[in-house]
Formats: structure tokens, C-alpha cells, sequence
């Protein structure tokens, strides 16, 4: 029934406090709150807080008669249930909204459609809330009822490639091809955000609703996205410590892969980690790569790699192995210098690794967060094995900004001798240990003194060099409209930084000219998840988004192992 009439001064009094109220924009009608309490209604304007009471005993309340007359709260289109959805406690800030979580009345205006809804209409709508983030993941997942979902499509680039594929989704075993012995294979690079980056970094997400960033939500979808890819090498960046710890490691573990993990040095929690199918590979070595060293100044960043030296199964040579390598460059786009040294020291990891018993290096992956774009001097020394950086700003070397501001000349050389890397990304010490193990102590005078000649050399020189002849996984642009392909895309730009590089075979039509040089066999690339444009992810409200749970893409490849 109606509330009976209130006095006049009473009524104004009421009007009065909630013109203030919905002015105040502490709470509007069908904000989101959680999931766990209900509000008690409006509150008095003398309450410092709202006052909660539990789910049970919410039920069974009614409002309170001194808030105004029934019509005025009627019209008002309140109902309890819109005050719950599937989110954490929290209250969001109005500019945090997107398009999607706009009241349903806005909504309505803006259709044309009349204000009011019936009792019935309220309740069909609240049914569909789930009580918790994690729910609503499950439960959009299992009745798929997830919207504005983008489908990336696989491009082929060998047909034998889609025939293996339909055979391995009918469940054929790669063991069985007999005296055909090939070894086929997927790797996926994957920046998953770490929550605690997030968090620090708002700024970046304010197109997102507020319940899609919950480390509740993301986690699910980010599990999904790796169970539907279903690729046989994960490597992936920003992993948070305790989040690898408590659920990520479990939960790929009962997926079949084996995990290794490198957190950065310093306060940031996270890290990288490469994951591999037991069933695919068994592991030869794990080498963490730190980037941070506290006696040179230039390194005093906590970034870090890891690298793999892995066997496949299955295949004809015993000693046929592939190395796998993962890292997550410094973002600053000023410090271009601190990015080249550790991309060096990470390349010198790999040569260390990769170098097989005939003194050819073994097929090499190479996937990342470079935090530099296409075309960037970074990105081409990574290709073109060269770099002449001499007169080049600091702050070009990742082309992260069209108006660098950091204007500072590269110094040359770029970082001291005692960090025992050369300027063709090897480890000078090691070099010395192999000499000495091959027997040639007694010579150790002259080639020393030699040594110390081509190291003057090359202190003076400006040329970088790596030992390595890479391909890119993707062209970056697309083909018939020139438009650049996108791997992260948040507030405040959509860009390509992601990769996956690749020695590639003598065969692989896909590689560059001249991609092979002092490598055991190579690569032959199959195909790739294709990527998509910035137009494309603005039509599902960017990154994240109701599906995929990271600001970044997944990049996804398969290759096969060539053998010389």
C-alpha cells in the first residue's frame, strides 16, 4: 500500500536532502555495490556512511515512511536488486563508466522508451546478476552469454598445416606419423597485466567498468583464453608473484604444462614465466636473465628474462633441441639505452644456450613485451642483426612517441666493459673459458693481448651486432588497407609491442631474405592468430573488455621443427 501523506515541511525537508543526495554523486541509482551487503536505503544526511545490513534481512525490508511521498520515490525506479551486481565493494567514479554500465533509465531516454518498468521487468533483470565476480565469469562462460565478442581467424601459410590441425583436433598423435618424422608445434606470448600494474596505473583503464578489473574476473577469462588457444609453449609476461603462486601455476600445472618462473629484482611483483607441455618437450635448462646490476648505474632497472633450452618429443634426433626465450623490456621511451642493454644481455644469454656440439646454434624463439613498435631502431637491430647508433637520440630507439623528448646522444659505447658483454651481444668471459678449455692455456699471452686490441676496437665502434638472423611471427600492417596491426590497446594509445621472433628455415617462405645463416635446420612458420586493428577493439570498448581480461592480445604461432 501507499504511505499516508506527510506534512508539507516534512515533504519539502525530504525533497531538499535528496536533490543533495543525487547531486552529491556518492551513490547513484543502480551503482554498483557488493555483493555481499545491501543498502539499508537512503541514508539521513547526518550518517557519515550508509549502513548495511545482510542479504536475509534485506528482503524483507521496506522502506522507511519518512523519506517524502511514495510517488516521488515510485518514480524514482528503485528496486533492491539494483543496487546488487557482480562486482566488489566498491564505489566507482562516474567518469570510470563506459557506455555500457549506464542506468537503465538513461538508457531508456536515449531509446525513445517510457521511464517506467513494471515489477516484473525489474525482477527478469536483477535474475540475470550474478552475486560475485568469479560467478559471473563461470557463469557467462557456461551459457556463453558474453556480447561484443571479437572472433580472430587463423591464417595459414602452408595447407598441409590446416590438414595437421584438423587431425590433431580428431585426436591423431604426432608420434604416429612413422617414417614422415615431423615436429609441429605452438607458442603463444601473452602480457597477462598484472593486477598490482594495474592498480598503479588507473589512469590507463579509465574506459573500463569498474567489476571487468578485478583480478576475480580477469583470472577466469585469462584461464579461458589460454585452455581455448591451447598452445603448446605459453610465454608470459607480467605474472604476478603471489597470483603465479596461489592460482596461475596450479591451475596451468593441471592443464599438462610444466612452469618456469622469473620475478623481477626489485619492489615490482611480478615477472615472466615460460610454460611447456610436458607431453611436447621435456626441459634441459631454465637461465634466468637479470637485468639489474647495482655496481653499473646505466642497469639500475628490475626487468628480467628467462631462458629456455628444451627437447622436443617424438622426433628422430635425440639431440634436437629449440631454445625459447621471454622477456619484458623497460617502458620508459626515454631511457632507449637502458632497452638496448638489456635487450643485449638477454641476446647474450641466448647465444650461450643455443650453440649446439657442431658449433651451429639450435632453432630459436624469442617472445616479449619490447615495449618499442615496428620499425623502431630497436626493432630493426633485432631483425637486421645490426645497429649504427651513432647520433641516434635516446629517445628514438623504441619510436614509442612521435615527439621524442628525450633528446640525449646515444653514448658510445652504451654500457661499460665490466659488464662483459660485447658489442656483438656475447659474453666476453665465456669466450675466454672456452679457449681455455680447448687446450690453448699455453698460448694465453698473445691472444689476450689481441683480445684486448679488438675489444679498444669496438669501444670506439658504434655498430651492434647479434649473431642471430630473426623473422617476425607478424607483418605488422595489414596487407590490403596498410592498417597497423595492434597488440596492446588501453586509454591512452593502441600500438604494436609485442612479438615473437624466430630463426627461420632455408624453406620458410614467410622469413625474410636471407633469414638463415650458422643455425642447425630452423623454423618453418605454419601460421598465426591473426591480430587486429585499434578500430576493431574500440567497437568492444578497448582493452580489457567483458572477454578478454588483459590490455594486451595474445600472440599465437605455429611452427615446424626443419632439421639440416
Amino acid at each position: 500500500g501507499r504511505h499516508s501523506m506527510l506534512p508539507r515541511h516534512v515533504q519539502r525537508l525530504s525533497r531538499d536532502w535528496i536533490t543533495h543526495w543525487n547531486g552529491s554523486q556518492i551513490l547513484t541509482l543502480n551503482s554498483p555495490v557488493s555483493s555481499c551487503m545491501r543498502w539499508a536505503g537512503h541514508y539521513p544526511p547526518w550518517a557519515s556512511f550508509p549502513l548495511p545490513i545482510s542479504a536475509e534481512s534485506s528482503a524483507n525490508w521496506r522502506f522507511p515512511p519518512f523519506f517524502g511521498p511514495w510517488r516521488q520515490f515510485q518514480n524514482s525506479n528503485w528496486h533492491r536488486d539494483n543496487y546488487t551486481q557482480s562486482c566488489c565493494f566498491h564505489l566507482p567514479n562516474p567518469s570510470m563508466k563506459s557506455e555500457g554500465e549506464e542506468p537503465l533509465t538513461k538508457k531508456r531516454r536515449l531509446s525513445g522508451q517510457d521511464d517506467t518498468s513494471t515489477p516484473e521487468q525489474e525482477t527478469n533483470l536483477s535474475n540475470q546478476k550474478e552475486v560475485s565476480c568469479l560467478s559471473v565469469a563461470q557463469n557467462e562462460e557456461k551459457h556463453g552469454s558474453k556480447k561484443g565478442t571479437i572472433k580472430r581467424h587463423w591464417e595459414y601459410f602452408c595447407q598441409q598445416s590446416k590438414t595437421m590441425k584438423i587431425a590433431k583436433n580428431k585426436g591423431s598423435d604426432q608420434s604416429s606419423t612413422g617414417s614422415e618424422a615431423t615436429f609441429d608445434f605452438t607458442v603463444m606470448s601473452y602480457n597477462i597485466l598484472s593486477q598490482n600494474l594495474l592498480e598503479d596505473n588507473s589512469h590507463l583503464y579509465k574506459h573500463c567498468r569498474q567489476r571487468l578489473l578485478f583480478w576475480t574476473y580477469r583470472f577466469p577469462n585469462i584461464l579461458q583464453e589460454i585452455k581455448e588457444l591451447d598452445a603448446d609453449v605459453l610465454c608470459l609476461q607480467e605474472v604476478q608473484e603471489d597470483h603465479y603462486r596461489t592460482e596461475i601455476k596450479s591451475s596451468l600445472e593441471s592443464l599438462g604444462y610444466h612452469c618456469e618462473y622469473k620475478m623481477r629484482t626489485g619492489r615490482k611483483p611480478d615477472g615472466c614465466a615460460i610454460c611447456f607441455r610436458t607431453s611436447k618437450f621435456s626441459l634441459i635448462s631454465s637461465n634466468p636473465v637479470e637485468f639489474f646490476r647495482r655496481d653499473i648505474p646505466l642497469l639500475d632497472r628490475d626487468n628480467v628474462g628467462l631462458v629456455l633450452l628444451l627437447q622436443p618429443r617424438f622426433h628422430c634426433k635425440a639431440n634436437a633441441a629449440i631454445c625459447i626465450a621471454n622477456t619484458h623490456l623497460l617502458y620508459n621511451p626515454r631511457r632507449g639505452d637502458i632497452k638496448l642493454t638489456q635487450l643485449a644481455m638477454l641476446l647474450a644469454e641466448i647465444a650461450s644456450v643455443a650453440p649446439q656440439r657442431d658449433g651451429s646454434f639450435c632453432p630459436i624463439i624469442i617472445c616479449g613485451d619490447f615495449n618499442s613498435v615496428p620499425g623502431s631502431p630497436l626493432y630493426r637491430f633485432i631483425k637486421e642483426g645490426k645497429l649504427n647508433y651513432e647520433g641516434l637520440a635516446i629517445g628514438k630507439v623504441s619510436g614509442q612517441e612521435q615527439f621524442p623528448r628525450g633528446q640525449r646522444i646515444l653514448s658510445i659505447p652504451i654500457w661499460p666493459k665490466k659488464l662483459g658483454i660485447s658489442q656483438n651481444c656475447v659474453y666476453e668471459i665465456k669466450q675466454q673459458q672456452k679457449e681455455e678449455n680447448a687446450g690453448e692455456k699455453l698460448e694465453a699471452a698473445e691472444p689476450d693481448n689481441t683480445q684486448e686490441i679488438v675489444i679498444a676496437s669496438e669501444k670506439l665502434s658504434s655498430k651492434l651486432r647479434h649473431h642471430f638472423k630473426l623473422s617476425s611471427v607478424y607483418s605488422h600492417y595489414f596487407p590490403e588497407t596498410g592498417i597497423p596491426e595492434v597488440t596492446t590497446c588501453h586509454s591512452r594509445s593502441a600500438v604494436t609491442v609485442d612479438y615473437i621472433f624466430y630463426s627461420a628455415a632455408n624453406d620458410d617462405t614467410v622469413a625474410q631474405p636471407g633469414a638463415v645463416d650458422s643455425f642447425c635446420g630452423g623454423l618453418k612458420l605454419l601460421g598465426r592468430l591473426a591480430l587486429l586493428t585499434e578500430k576493431d577493439l574500440w567497437t568492444v570498448n578497448g582493452l580489457p573488455n567483458e572477454n578478454n581480461s588483459s590490455d594486451h592480445l595474445p600472440l599465437l604461432a605455429e611452427f615446424r621443427l626443419i632439421e639440416r
